[in-house]
């Protein structure tokens, strides 16, 4: 499920809208819009810039933890396969496939020259 975009009255009476992700905790409050259509603009370029925004990292340089082990993969013995006693197939039993006696299209010159 998307998360939902709510236009609200702020406590100075302007507009704005919050984004909120699908169990409910608001991601993003916009700023004041002075009325329902700039606030709509606005949705319409957060909508089409969110998803191609670049992310510019303006934090002091930190230390990285370091990774967590990761444990061994637990490998089970493998099983035995059942004797479902393997019969060749008759030579009499027909082919599924047959082959195609002519070409299904024509073939063509190419288009460029």
């Amino acid at each position: 499920m998307a998360g939902k975009f709510e236009v609200f009255l702020d406590s100075d009476s302007r507009f704005r809208f919050r984004l909120k992700a699908p169990d409910g905790t608001v991601v993003a409050v916009s700023g004041a819009f002075e009325d329902k259509s700039a606030v709509a603009a606005g949705i319409a370029a957060v909508r089409e810039c969110a998803g191609t925004g670049l992310v510019t990292d303006l934090s002091p340089a930190a230390k990285v933890a370091p990774p967590v082990p990761v444990p061994a993969p637990v490998v089970f013995p493998a099983q035995l396969q059942p004797d479902c006693g393997d019969q060749p197939v008759p030579a009499t039993r027909p082919h599924t496939f047959v082959i195609a006696k002519t070409p299904r299209r024509r073939v063509t010159a190419p288009r460029w020259t």
